[in-house]
């Protein structure tokens, strides 16, 4: 059973009943799920999350689908304690959320499960995505596991480690002439011609909920409790609204103290909307043209972003932006501290936290939760650099020559 009772548009107020759509139709604002909480109190506790499964779904009870779950195993990934990290950049209580290690390699495995999962309830056979890469091959791989059929878009200056990391699962594959808004725009003129579930589209409120699983498995890691700080990148902007609402429910049905978390917003300077409307001061995000090796984050015109910008002030957090060279330096130092290879979003979200802990706006004894969304093999090349061997012949005493030891 789920205690989801209806979708809310977050603007107006307006409810509809729990079908596929994403947008008010009196306002064109984003809607989401609302939930019965009264009824969930009654019966979540912590005793009935421990002794559910080592994965997202030990979060059932708060999320939205009411049929067997589509379930690759993803979820309750590691969190880190990053002691080496920590002391390179000043922090003593950081920790990495490593979503690295979710079945397709990213944190995109958690809304899809629940977007898929709830497919299956409104009878779609076909799913479908706008992707920058990783959200493709994470719709294709549960399309597979739940015997449905794919159609995924992804821009055409995608990397070919991602496309053949979405090819795999054979989907129907296509690659779009233009940026990922342009994309999302085609995708937005299919979802009205043909009975597909757009993951990000029609079933976008429900796909939303499937990241609050990240909130929830750091509170639990944490011993229930909610970081000081949360780093966390931002592309549309939903994760981040998410992650922050799990803390906060958790918070509403007493599972954990309120939540007092600085919420931090991550984002490469080459695509970094919701980070130069905070830096304004300003109200509005107004859309750019992406340029950044941080492709998986490189949405120009975010989604979600107004309500990402609102909850880095609310909560008192922030936002930070750096360059590519940045972004290359923090893939080298997570990888070299903690031994964690992360695609460029993961540079992103270091360098962020680098600055954030240098100018003083998270302090040294701050519990820090840095979340690191996915892996690095598929883009390997940006990094190629680091490939420098030393060239020996097949005896000791070119191996000691070479490492300088006195003969």
């Amino acid at each position: 059973m789920s205690y989801a009772r209806a979708l809310r548009c977050r603007k107006c107020g307006q409810e509809y009943p729990v079908q596929p759509m994403s947008v008010c139709e009196f306002c064109l604002s984003p809607l989401e799920v609302v939930y019965d909480y009264k009824a969930m109190a009654k019966t979540v506790n912590r005793d009935k999350v421990a002794k559910g499964p080592l994965s997202m779904w030990r979060y059932r009870d708060f999320l939205p689908t009411e049929v067997k779950e589509i379930d690759l195993g993803t979820g309750f990934t590691p969190l880190v304690k990053a002691d080496n990290l920590g002391r390179e950049i000043g922090l003593d209580r950081l920790y990495i959320k490593n979503d690295c290690l979710n079945p397709t390699y990213s944190f995109k495995d958690r809304p899809v499960s629940v977007a898929v999962t709830k497919a299956r309830e409104f009878g779609f056979d076909t799913i479908a995505c706008a992707s920058t890469g990783n959200l493709a091959a994470s719709v294709a791989a549960h399309a597979a596991k739940a015997n449905m059929k794919a159609c995924v878009f992804v821009p055409a200056s995608v990397e070919p480690g991602k496309l053949i990391g979405i090819a795999v699962y054979n989907p129907v594959l296509m690659t779009v002439e233009g940026s990922y808004d342009d994309v999302n725009r085609l995708c937005a003129l299919l979802v009205q011609r043909y009975h597909w579930g757009f993951v990000n589209i029609n079933l976008r409120p429900y796909y939303a909920e499937g990241s609050k699983t990240l909130g929830y498995e750091v509170a639990e890691q944490l011993g229930w409790r909610a970081p000081d700080c949360v780093v966390a990148p931002a592309a549309s902007g939903l994760m981040f609204t998410r992650i922050w609402k799990a803390l906060d429910e958790l918070s509403m049905l007493g599972l954990i103290e309120p939540a007092n978390t600085h919420m931090f917003v991550a984002q490469a300077a080459g695509s970094s909307p919701i980070v130069n409307a905070f830096e304004a001061g300003s109200l509005h995000v107004l859309p750019v043209v992406p340029d950044t090796i941080a492709k998986s984050i490189a949405i120009g015109n975010p989604t979600d972003g107004q309500y990402a910008l609102r909850i880095a002030r609310q909560t008192g957090g922030g936002a930070g932006a750096v360059t590519d060279e940045e972004v290359l330096a923090g893939m080298k130092l997570l990888a070299q501290t903690e031994g964690i290879f992360a695609e460029a979003v993961g540079g992103v979200v270091v360098g962020v936290v680098k600055k954030l802990a240098a100018s003083g706006a998270i302090k040294r004894n701050d519990l820090t939760v840095a979340y690191i969304t996915g892996a690095g093999p598929r883009t390997q090349d940006t990094v190629a650099d680091v490939v420098r061997p030393l060239v020996v012949r097949p005896t000791v005493e070119s191996v000691e020559e070479v490492l300088g030891v006195p003969a």
